[in-house]
């Protein structure tokens, strides 16, 4: 698969692997069978954060990666943790999941009976300050539970108001790569968000965004976007039109060509289509990509 260098040095695949399922709606086994079969299909680029999985989805990947480390790209985010009632959660999350399964069967031959947001999950997680300190903190936890002394990526994860101590974050983040714990800053991110952040997301070295949903919306940022690195995350609603999943793969590939696309893959079958899409998919300037 061809590989994109979205910051100078980090060379990542241009498909990568959304982990947030891990070790919370996906069990131990399925995951480790997914991370394997990823990368040997070309995916390098793993996206984490402290709160996937109820707090444990870094520690099964560092696990899984812990001879490749030099070989993948690892990028998680703070701002959001597992709570207490996560710990509670934990010896019972096989039957939590046939439940969700079970809920999940339900709503699609019903459709849905809740507003998007409104999760279970969010039951048992809580949002952290966005200050230096709590940085820091999440940051040492990420690295201890992925065993690793680095981050590729390092972001702030979908904060519900604007950063107003945004240059002590800033100062934070560069000590950080100064001290060789992270390699590079971003800002995680759903387009309804923008406005938030529209002051300082600019500074940062990396934006992970959603796709937009209406057409014009997907547009819009084709024109603002489509020359910058970029990482998305939930492509498949989005992309702005009515296309199959693997469609929408190819297109924001296309469209974005300096861009990291993200999937949450755990069917075989899906994991190697997206796979095969993302390595043959053609680009209008391949000189933006990495043999």
């Amino acid at each position: 698969m061809r590989k994109i260098e979205l910051v100078e040095g980090i060379h990542s695949s241009v498909l990568g692997l959304g982990c947030a399922p891990v070790m919370g709606s996906v069990d131990s086994k399925t995951c480790r069978r997914a991370l394997s079969l990823a990368y040997e299909h070309g995916i390098t680029h793993f996206d984490l954060a402290r709160s996937y999985g109820y707090g444990d989805a870094e520690a099964l990947v560092g696990r899984v990666f812990k001879n490749k480390r030099d070989r993948i790209v690892l990028a998680s985010k703070f701002g959001i943790k597992a709570n207490w009632k996560a710990g509670l959660l934990r010896p019972i999350k096989p039957i939590v999941r046939l439940l969700r399964d079970s809920e999940k069967r339900l709503n699609e031959d019903t459709g849905p009976t809740r507003e998007e947001g409104n999760t279970t999950a969010d039951l048992f997680l809580q949002r952290i300050e966005i200050n230096g300190t709590e940085m820091r903190k999440s940051l040492e936890k990420s690295l201890k539970a992925l065993k690793t002394d680095y981050l590729d990526y390092f972001m702030v994860h979908e904060p519900l108001y604007g950063i107003t101590n945004i240059d002590e974050i800033f100062d934070t983040a560069a000590r950080l790569k100064a001290d060789g714990k992270i390699r590079a800053f971003g800002l995680a991110f759903k387009q309804s968000q923008k406005y938030l952040h529209e002051s300082y997301y600019d500074r940062f070295d990396i934006l992970q965004i959603d796709s937009p949903r209406s057409e014009q919306g997907y547009r819009d940022l084709v024109e603002e976007r489509s020359g910058q690195p970029n990482i998305f995350f939930s492509p498949l609603r989005g992309a702005g039109v009515a296309i199959s999943p693997g469609k929408k793969i190819e297109k924001l590939i296309r469209d974005f060509p300096k861009s990291v696309v993200l999937c949450s893959m755990f069917s075989e079958k899906h994991l190697i289509e997206n796979a095969e899409i993302a390595t043959h998919t053609s680009v209008p300037d391949p000189d933006n990509y990495l043999p």
